[in-house]
């Protein structure tokens, strides 16, 4: 069991990180907000954040061996933004929104709606290095923001509690339903995807 004893005050360390979280929120909907001041669909549903708390990151570090001089490295969703949006074609947009931002730095991509996982995991995952002005002055942080649709999120919700119950070794009947299960859902963003622009025209219409 690895202690929590290498990190002197848990709050101080992690004060940074719900910074990052904050402020990240905050500026997604204004970007959603943007959108509809102009009146054009906007890729962004909604916006969640969260910090892990110090039993969640040691609970991490344990299960992926990760030593404490190396858990900044192995740990890299300390601090986690999650955006939902509509259509899978929404995700790669406001993935070149983010991208292309010049108050953070993109580290690392992930994309696992091109290649998702064994058990049908499929997301949009982006690793960023974001800089927090403090009193001592600017500390940066490492962000992990994954991109789902609802149907994405609604199935990773449930793979998640899964996982902790049989510890990510599913039997095999489980991880066969997880997989057609995903396939349903993917399947479903594809539908919707093909009459996307009739459920903006009716969305259009009902705002207004």
């Amino acid at each position: 069991m690895i202690e929590d004893n290498f990190i002197d005050d848990w709050t101080s360390f992690l004060a940074p990180y719900e910074q990052a979280v904050a402020e990240l929120k905050l500026k997604l909907k204004m970007m959603r907000d943007e959108f509809q001041t102009k009146h054009r669909h906007t890729p962004i549903e909604f916006v969640t954040g969260r910090v892990k708390t110090p039993a969640s990151i040691l609970e991490k570090m344990e299960v992926r061996n990760i030593k404490p001089e190396d858990f900044l490295i192995g740990v890299q969703d300390i601090a986690g933004i999650r955006i939902m949006c509509q259509f899978v074609e929404d995700i790669y947009e406001v993935a070149e929104l983010l991208k292309r931002r010049q108050d953070f730095k993109v580290l690392l991509i992930r994309d696992y709606i091109k290649h998702h996982k064994p058990s049908g995991y499929r997301s949009y995952h982006m690793v960023l290095e974001y800089p927090v002005h403090r009193l001592t002055g600017v500390e940066t942080v490492i962000v992990e923001v994954q991109i789902r649709t609802l149907a994405m999120n609604f199935w990773a919700t449930i793979e998640h509690s899964l996982n902790y119950k049989y510890s990510g070794v599913y039997p095999e009947e489980i991880l066969w339903r997880l997989q057609r299960a995903s396939e349903a859902a993917f399947q479903l963003d594809e539908e919707m995807s093909e009459i996307r622009d009739e459920i903006r025209e009716a969305i259009q219409y009902f705002e207004n």
